[in-house]
């Protein structure tokens, strides 16, 4: 019989959502135990179905807003092993909702953060792995992002609730963390899809076949990173053995991305080619939304790490992988 504390677990704090789902995946390739986490306020159990007979796969609901679910939580892990690094993928992932009742990002942006750091120490594990966002930088207009361009004035709440964990995580790492790799993500895309603006152009689009409604001038412009480059980047990062104590990284492809037209123009090609596009005003499509950004990803590179698919090849693969998912 096994002794459990060799058994090294690897806890995932929103793992039912998109992202959360191919992490657990890959670590499970890798021999890891995993125990994973999630209150499926959009993740989906189905997401993780083809692991549950698994013996080396656990899935816990629970809100890690709240001390008593978040201590519940560690608890389960730690009789499945020694948990040796915590990946926390968990938020709010609708800025828009977030902009109309800033509690939604204090509590599940925020409050989860402050409460798996206070239940990583009391339970000894020292390294974090941490999903933020683009968001963090505000609207810089044509700078590129690099990780050490300031000040940071986020434009939305979840912008404000993410930059607000990473400060907790970096004031963490003084006494309590050994290892923590803040992950600043770009726009993702690919399925199982939650949310985004595929998702949303796609759901429009069989709603009514007629016309596709697009929020904002379509002249906004994003760069996309396909799931499967944006896992493969930050198991890159993670297996750097000289990582320093506190890592940024900017998590992106190398192009400057598509416009918001070309991308409505695509999924029109795949859903409905004879609909027709109906845009906005403005050069924004809701409050927060950050119209143009390019990241430096120079850092990520110096890891030996290049992205298999740029913005336009990773957004028609997943208009492909969405419209199949939703059996279009």
């Amino acid at each position: 019989m096994h002794n459990k504390k060799n058994i090294s677990v690897s806890l995932v704090a929103g793992a039912a959502g998109f992202i959360g789902s191919h992490l657990c995946e890959c670590l499970l390739n890798e021999g890891k135990r995993v125990v994973a986490v999630d209150n499926f306020s959009r993740g989906q159990k189905r997401y993780l179905e083809r692991h549950v007979n698994n013996p080396d796969f656990k899935l816990l609901s629970a809100d890690l807003s709240q001390r008593d679910d978040t201590s519940y939580t560690f608890e389960e892990a730690a009789k499945q092993g020694t948990i040796s690094e915590v990946w926390h993928l968990a938020a709010n992932s609708d800025i828009s909702a977030g902009v109309a009742d800033g509690d939604i990002d204090l509590k599940d942006t925020f409050l989860t953060t402050v409460e798996i750091l206070k239940a990583m120490k009391l339970h000894c594990v020292r390294e974090l792995y941490f999903a933020s966002s683009s968001a963090i930088y505000g609207d810089l207009g044509d700078q590129q992002l690099h990780e050490n361009i300031g000040p940071l004035m986020p434009i939305s709440n979840y912008g404000a609730m993410k930059l607000a964990s990473e400060a907790l995580i970096s004031a963490s790492c003084e006494a309590e963390l050994d290892k923590a790799c803040v992950f600043r993500f770009p726009n993702v895309v690919g399925a199982p899809a939650t949310h985004g603006v595929i998702y949303d152009f796609i759901h429009k689009l069989i709603a009514n076949p007629e016309c596709l409604e697009v929020l904002g001038n379509g002249t906004q412009q994003k760069a996309y990173l396909h799931v499967s480059d944006l896992i493969s980047a930050m198991i890159a990062v993670r297996a750097k053995t000289d990582t320093s104590k506190r890592e940024l990284i900017n998590i992106g492809p190398i192009d400057k991305g598509v416009t918001v037209k070309w991308t409505a123009e695509q999924v029109i090609s795949r859903i409905n080619p004879l609909a027709q596009i109906k845009y906005g005003k403005g050069n924004k499509g809701w409050i927060g939304d950050v119209p143009k950004f390019h990241y430096s990803t120079e850092k990520l590179q110096s890891y030996g790490w290049q992205p298999k698919l740029g913005s336009a090849e990773a957004v028609r693969c997943a208009i492909n992988e969405i419209a199949d998912q939703l059996g279009q």
